[in-house]
């Protein structure tokens, strides 16, 4: 079936079941088109507790649409791919975090949404890369637990050295494997560009990067930047994201891909808004311990 076609399907179909289609920014460029918001993790949590919506669709990945299932009990959360999962997130689970943390008694947790509804529930608050900086500095310990990613453990780090930063040994495979040599090949072939990387990558990239920035903070920094071209150090989507919402100027980007946010098409879409299926539920204690850490994350960030 063509594009064209899906697309008003869908659109016809959210309409009539009063859904809202959630999508993440690193989702195929196609998948655009049937969503209602487009947008980071931070922004997504927002509009997923905001939304009136009756059915919530979310295109990302698994703990995305948990995250959605903690803020919207009363709602069906529906997702076009069960187990599009991530790696990240799989590099830790709750009994480990209690273990852990019965070592540092003292320090507080901080889980960075990209993990699953068990370790939120573990966990004292929840940030997104946009606000992790912010969510640290909220709280009055000196020693923070920082769950999974060591990358953005170790650059929020940089911003709060009064603090000790007990980083999870977790990182994103996508963003991981960029290293400092890769970032000086790129300013080699791309003289004129700046590069922008994602505070999930490794400090040596951070440190020769022009800006450091969440996905939607990107398209930001292009907006303001006085630069013509770009280089963008995060998934290959992204670039599609920016040339849609910069035309203006020209980005270039990384090859690597995350295939579990490629796994969502918008058959799969339209078969799961027909058969409002498959439903991602959280277990009713899980949901109560994980809402509480979401909900002072939101008041940190607004």
């Amino acid at each position: 079936m063509e594009n064209k076609i899906l697309v008003k399907r869908i659109n016809d179909l959210k309409r009539a079941k009063n859904a809202v289609i959630l999508v993440h920014n690193y989702q195929r460029p196609e998948i655009y088109d049937v969503a209602d918001f487009i947008g980071d993790s931070l922004g997504l949590c927002k509009q997923a507790a905001n939304t009136n919506a009756d059915i919530i669709l979310f295109c990302g990945v698994h703990f995305m649409a948990e995250s959605a299932a903690i803020l919207n009990p009363d709602k069906k959360v529906i997702v076009p791919t069960i187990d599009a999962g991530c790696a990240m997130a799989d590099m830790i689970d709750a009994e480990a975090l209690v273990q852990f943390k019965k070592k540092h008694p003292d320090a507080a947790v901080v889980a960075y949404v990209n993990s699953t509804a068990d370790v939120k529930a573990v966990s004292d608050i929840c940030c997104t890369s946009s606000n992790a900086v912010d969510v640290v500095n909220s709280l009055p310990n000196k020693k923070i637990i920082f769950v999974p990613d060591k990358n953005l453990a170790a650059y929020v780090a940089t911003k709060v050295p009064e603090k000790e930063i007990i980083a999870w040994q977790g990182y994103c495979p996508v963003h991981h494997v960029v290293n400092a040599e890769y970032v000086k090949s790129v300013r080699q072939q791309n003289p004129n560009a700046e590069v922008i990387a994602h505070p999930e990558s490794k400090p040596e990239v951070l440190k020769l990067a022009d800006h450091i920035a969440s996905t939607t903070g990107m398209i930001n920094v292009a907006k303001k930047s006085n630069a013509k071209e770009f280089f963008v150090l995060t998934e290959c989507g992204m670039t599609e994201r920016l040339n849609r919402e910069v035309p203006s100027k020209k980005f270039t980007g990384l090859c690597n891909m995350c295939f579990d946010m490629k796994r969502n098409t918008l058959e799969y879409i339209l078969r799961c808004l027909e058969n409002e299926s498959p439903v991602v539920k959280v277990d009713k204690k899980i949901q109560i311990k994980a809402l509480e850490a979401l909900n002072k994350m939101f008041k940190v960030s607004n």
